[in-house]
Order: C-alpha cells, then structure tokens, then sequence
C-alpha cells in the first residue's frame, strides 16, 4: 500500500498529459462541433477548394483520402495552427477546431510537395457566434486512420 502511495503523483501527473495530435500552437477544440466539413483529398486536390462558414464556432473537417498516396489536413491562420495524421488512402481523419476569428484560413495538404501541387483552399469565417451555413462537398466517408509519420 505504502508503494502505491508513493507512485500514485507521478501516476496522477501522466495521466493529465493529453495524447492528441493537433500541431504545435494548436487551437484544436474538444468541444462538440457546430458543423462538421467534408473534404475530399486526392492527386493534387482538396474538394471544396473553398469553404465558406458564416459564423465563428467549433466545427470538425472530417479529410477523406480517395486518394492513391498518403494525405493530410492542415488549417492555419489567425493564430490557429493545426492538422490531422496521415490518412492512408481509403481512409478519413476528423479535425475539430475552435475558429473564434472571423477571417480567412488556409487549408491544405501538409505532405512534402503536396501543397505545391495544388492541394490547397480557404476557409472563410464571417462574424460571430455559435453556427452557421456552409459551402461543402457532401460525400460518402469511411473511418481510418491516420499516423504521424511525415
């Protein structure tokens, strides 16, 4: 007992430490999502190119690779910085994200030369509060994966 003890801070202090891959600086939320995003990713392209979201909220860009080669999801801009795993091709990866500002992001494929090559978009938040409409590409998805790896 007197063992348990004496191991149950560090136990306590590990145990607050978060598994979650969002990047450095991230603004990646836990938070249920007002909408969720589709986005179709493949050789060299993200489809909706352009999103427009009318209001700031949590929303989740759900990346679905139908793709042949490994992909991912990157959002940036007005102080958030954040993106998926690799997703494998066939595969999707969800990324919800807090965008409290109204302005434009940018979206693309962090994969060595894949933003280059054209994957790449924007995402346009208008005014406040909590919902809004949106510009997507509704699409069939199937749950993957994704890795670090690149």
């Amino acid at each position: 007992m007197r063992r348990f003890l004496l191991l149950l801070p560090p136990i306590l202090l590990l145990a607050g430490c978060g598994g979650g891959y969002g990047g450095g600086g991230s603004k990646a939320s836990s938070g249920s999502a007002v909408k969720t995003v589709q986005i179709a990713e493949k050789e060299f392209s993200l489809t909706p190119s352009t999103i427009s979201l009318s209001k700031t909220g949590t929303y989740a860009f759900k990346a679905m690779n139908n793709g042949t080669v490994a992909h991912a999801l990157e959002i940036e801009g007005n102080g958030i910085e954040a993106k998926t795993g690799e997703i494998q091709p066939g595969s999707s990866a969800t990324l919800q994200i807090a965008l409290t500002k109204a302005g434009t992001y940018e979206m693309y494929c962090p994969i060595d030369g894949h933003k280059q090559q054209g994957m790449k978009g924007n995402v346009t938040v208008g005014g406040g509060g909590s919902s809004g409409g949106m510009t997507t590409n509704e699409g069939t998805t199937t749950s993957g994966g994704g890795g670090y790896g690149y």
